[in-house]
């Protein structure tokens, strides 16, 4: 079941959100010998047939994806009044919810499939709604219900008998970022994130390829504007943005192969320009949406095939690049205040 993104005043706040987002300038000091790392991220992460593609992309190119979760697909429609999101009706989502128990029943499948292979569950919210006013309770009344969802899914569609062994420690200590629906920040999600305990945040966006940076005991993690089209106008490295600037937003499947070629093309050079500079980690976004006749993700596969098996490239997931940064580097990440 395809929830695509509302063309509405919430798509429009994420494209003036992941612009007024412009916090982290590019960094890093020169070290051409460092592995490059490269990280994908699929925000949302619910239909499941996009699951089987990026798992099976996945084994064959050897890369291991962050799967930015929407809570609200681990419910059915009947059960959609077990969340409310703050502000809201219980029973409101703007992505919607599983279609029915056997469709989540699917999901929680993948989910647990991707965990054994090495992917990331990482925390996108339930409803996806616009957070930003939020304050710092709302947004942890937010991570509460994801929790609780996560932590009781199976039971929840009556699959109790079907959970996996390791499924309750995977769901109390096993989701370790968070990116912002959006990507809209406000004051009251600092002190959230803190609070809750995240390992890293990926709500900003940076003028280049980013380090991550550390603010308020949090890793900030920064998709990057990317240079793209005959003019090399630089454009957020997220499908969605990609498809805005490409058709205006307008589904337009006739020139898929235009659109997927130019996207590869910018894909390719962002890369080449840190692997063979800096080797700053390289940042690329998508969400479980075919976007202009699935041009973005078919740019996609062919990168990562062609990238993944080069040498000193490691194509990793957030919290596996946090890792490998701090500890490649031999260094603590910079503060940002």
């Amino acid at each position: 079941m395809s929830h695509p993104i509302p063309v509405t005043r919430h798509a429009v706040a994420f494209f003036f959100a992941s612009v007024a987002a412009l916090v982290a300038e590019p960094a890093g000091a020169a070290d051409p010998g460092r592995t490059q790392m490269v990280i994908v991220s699929f925000d949302g992460a619910h239909d499941t047939r996009l699951w089987e593609r990026s798992l099976e992309m996945g084994e064959r190119t050897g890369a291991r994806f962050t799967y930015f979760l929407s809570c609200t697909f681990l419910m059915s429609q009947e059960d959609r009044s077990a969340y409310r999101a703050p502000g809201e009706k219980a029973g409101r989502s703007n992505v919607g919810f599983g279609a029915d128990r056997a469709d989540v029943a699917i999901r929680l499948g993948h989910i647990w499939s991707a965990v054994q292979a090495g992917h990331e569950i990482a925390n996108h919210g339930c409803g996806h709604f616009d957070g930003g006013t939020w304050s710092q309770t709302d947004w942890l009344d937010e991570f509460s219900q994801f929790d609780a969802a996560l932590a009781g899914a199976w039971k929840a569609n009556g699959l109790g008998d079907a959970e996996p062994a390791g499924w309750a420690a995977f769901a109390a200590d096993g989701v370790k970022g968070f990116r912002a629906p959006y990507l809209s920040a406000g004051d009251g999600l600092s002190g959230a994130l803190r609070t809750k305990g995240f390992a890293y945040d990926a709500s900003t966006v940076s003028r280049g390829p980013a380090e991550p940076v550390l603010k308020d005991g949090v890793a900030r993690f920064a998709l990057p504007m990317i240079p793209e089209g005959p003019t090399a106008r630089p454009v957020i490295a997220m499908d969605y943005n990609l498809f805005v600037r490409h058709s205006v937003g307008i589904e337009t499947p006739d020139r898929r192969d235009a659109f997927r070629d130019r996207t590869l093309s910018a894909f390719r050079t962002a890369l080449d320009s840190q692997y063979d500079g800096d080797r700053v980690p390289l940042q690329l976004g998508f969400h479980f949406v075919e976007m202009n006749g699935g041009a973005y993700w078919d740019a996609l596969e062919i990168f990562l095939a062609e990238t993944c098996s080069k040498p000193d490239v490691a194509c990793v997931s957030h919290i596996e690049a946090l890792s490998r940064f701090t500890r490649l580097t031999n260094r603590s990440l910079t503060p940002r205040f």
